[in-house]
């Protein structure tokens, strides 16, 4: 089983990193107290300990962390990972590949010794999508991708008299499950809202969330445009979405939002605003990963 054997910082450029056993990874940044954190795509790097046996076998007396990278793996072919790539890291974080090798500008002490450095052919560099603690012994494992779509429902939208920011923040926060593929704003029309959902349901994404139109306003019908479309309904996570948001915005049990499937593509009805859809998404967060499994027959399926 992969896993990761080394956890590795240094406090500054230029050090050499050591293995401190256990850190945080932190969205967006990196490892936490670490020189390199927050560099662009860059955010944490990987190297096997596979490739480090072949600077070993050269001779040298190396080990995790004197090639600056921040996660020491085993049993994963890091180098074959496409971009792109998601990982999981331990039981929370999420990694995703940005870059495989790099160049190095200035030769480091471990090229003059052995005329060869592995790291700039077979270390790779990932962004953090979700946080979590790391430690040594967590398993590093290829984590399945899946291509969304996104629909706003909005009058002023569809029109460009309103910003759209709802719909970017659920693009945020799918990460790391995958990509939103597919976009659009529509006005709060349920024909146009049901014809939008088929059209981004004949691109093929593994999943649609709608944004908008769930509450009582005669012109809030994304629920009867979704219950138009859909074969069978998931009323579940509805249910769930109503009874924990609730407890915190005794509103949200006015929202009307739906959810179900359409042949094998999961439709999930959100409220109209970034703060609702983050509360709401949190909420089915701890069971996405085995609905969009389910659906799509696509468990197992790693890094496609």
């Amino acid at each position: 089983m992969p896993e990761i054997v080394a956890v590795c910082t240094s406090p500054n450029k230029g050090q050499r990193k050591k293995n401190v056993g256990k850190s945080l990874l932190i969205k967006d940044r990196g490892l936490e107290n670490d020189a390199h954190a927050g560099f662009a795509h860059r955010q944490v790097s990987l190297l096997a300990e596979e490739s480090i046996a072949k600077m070993t076998a050269q001779g040298l007396d190396v080990g995790p962390g004197d090639f600056a990278e921040n996660l020491t793996t085993r049993g994963i072919d890091l180098v074959n990972l496409p971009v792109g790539t998601r990982l999981q890291a331990g039981p929370e974080a999420v990694l995703r590949v940005t870059q495989i090798g790099k160049e190095c500008h200035d030769r480091c002490a471990i090229y003059y010794q052995a005329g060869d450095c592995v790291m700039p052919r077979e270390g790779i560099f990932t962004e953090v999508l979700r946080d979590g603690n790391i430690e040594v012994g967590d398993k590093l494992e290829l984590k399945t991708s899946y291509r969304f779509g996104v629909i706003t429902a909005s009058d002023k939208g569809a029109v460009g008299k309103r910003e759209d920011t709802s719909g970017p923040a659920v693009q945020s926060l799918l990460l790391p499950w995958g990509d939103v593929t597919e976009t659009a704003i529509v006005p709060d029309e349920q024909a146009t809202l049901a014809a939008k959902t088929r059209e981004l349901l004949s691109s093929g994404v593994d999943a649609i969330f709608t944004t908008g139109g769930t509450g009582l306003s005669p012109r809030d019908v994304t629920p009867e445009a979704t219950l138009e479309v859909i074969d069978r309904e998931v009323p579940g996570i509805a249910e769930a979405i109503r009874r924990e948001t609730a407890a915190a915005t005794p509103k949200a049990m006015l929202s009307r939002g739906v959810a179900g499937i359409s042949g094998s593509t999961l439709i999930v009805n959100l409220p109209g605003s970034p703060k609702a859809v983050a509360e709401c998404l949190a909420v089915i967060a701890p069971v996405l990963d085995h609905a969009l499994e389910t659906v799509t027959g696509r468990g197992g399926e790693c890094a496609r």
